[in-house]
């Protein structure tokens, strides 16, 4: 099998390349969540790139998706997601890996090589203003996929099919609920406790439902952006949809072990120059309080969702890399609900469960 791939690659390779381009050696990186996979390909030949990503995907009719949540649209997705944001995000001038090749029926793509170096690599052990200066640049682009992005509006990309609605928020909800809570080993839960959780869950969905909504990558976290020739590249945007612009960068500050570099003070300047840069940009006046309590809700919402999803991943998965996560994730959770009022009741009711909240 392995043998097999690797003829078909080298044909994908001679296709977009030339004949005379020879497949040197094929190298596994690391994967995600999903079930794609990826390669990276040393080539030779006269016109060609040193190296590129093949990334490979199952070829049983169905185009994958990054999450079960997301498979639900009005019609099912006529091309492969990556390659239909791949093409608007291209449209708009945001930076995302060129694409040498696709052949969708053959479950493989050829993209540039953006090398190894993501953005939570190149900021470990640099001074404040420097981190800064990185972040600020993912900010940048963030701006580009928000702003540009919504006002070059294309009912084509799939993107603009799909949104975080109070529907997905409480599948996400939900998700929490079953995997970090009812069907963790060891865990009894009492019916009360998800009762209470499921009413304030259930609040925080009505809420965020009710924002206005731009488009969001998703996952637009340190780990989906690579440095490439000084510049902040963006992978991973197959999921993209519509949601509050809070989202996106509640994802970039609030990610698995980030608060070992963004703590409190940077993360208020990157949110301040967050709204500087996109009152700039759309030409709106952006209330900072208001915008504030919806990055806090974004924040708890979405960590709420990636420690269901991470015990999800080992439970079902059988991916059990993602557990390390789970601890600073619930730190984070600890140290932001009370920074809600309003929200500082799921803190005991979390803590019976919890250790990482008493």
């Amino acid at each position: 099998m392995a043998d097999q791939l690797e003829n078909l690659i080298a044909e994908k390779i001679r296709t977009a390349f030339g004949q005379g381009t020879a497949l040197v050696s094929l190298q596994g990186l690391a994967g995600d969540a999903s079930s794609r996979r990826y390669f990276r390909a040393l080539l030779k030949g006269t016109k060609t790139p040193s190296s590129i990503v093949v990334m490979n995907f199952p070829t049983n009719n169905v185009l994958p998706l990054s999450s079960e949540e997301l498979a639900v649209f009005k019609a099912p997705p006529k091309e492969l997601p990556f390659l239909n944001l791949h093409r608007f995000l291209t449209h708009i001038g945001a930076r995302v890996p060129n694409l040498y090749g696709s052949w969708e029926k053959d479950g493989v793509l050829l993209l540039e090589d953006l090398g190894d170096v993501a953005l939570w690599d190149r900021v470990q052990a640099l001074p404040e203003r420097e981190i800064l200066s990185w972040y600020r640049k993912a900010i940048d682009e963030l701006t580009v996929l928000q702003v540009r992005g919504t006002q070059e509006r294309d009912d084509s990309c799939i993107a603009f099919q799909q949104r975080f609605d109070f529907r997905l928020y409480t599948w996400e909800f939900e998700h929490f609920l079953e995997y970090g809570l009812e069907k963790r080993p060891g865990v009894l839960v009492a019916p009360a406790a998800i009762g209470e959780l499921r009413k304030i869950f259930a609040d925080i969905a009505q809420r965020l439902d009710h924002q206005p909504a731009c488009f969001n990558h998703r996952d637009y976290h340190s780990w989906n952006l690579m440095i490439h020739d000084n510049r902040v590249a963006v992978i991973d945007f197959q999921d993209a949809l519509l949601a509050p612009p809070q989202y996106d960068l509640a994802s970039l500050l609030n990610d698995r072990i980030t608060d070992s570099v963004i703590r409190p003070p940077l993360e208020e300047r990157l949110i301040d120059y967050y709204i500087e840069k996109r009152t700039e940009a759309a030409r709106q006046p952006i209330d900072r309080d208001e915008f504030f309590e919806i990055y806090l809700l974004s924040t708890v919402q979405r960590d709420l969702k990636v420690v269901g999803r991470f015990y999800y991943l080992d439970l079902v998965k059988g991916k059990p890399g993602y557990k390390k996560f789970i601890g600073p994730t619930l730190r984070r959770l600890k140290r932001n609900l009370p920074r809600l009022p309003r929200l500082e009741k799921v803190i005991p009711l979390l803590a019976q469960y919890f250790e990482e909240m008493r």
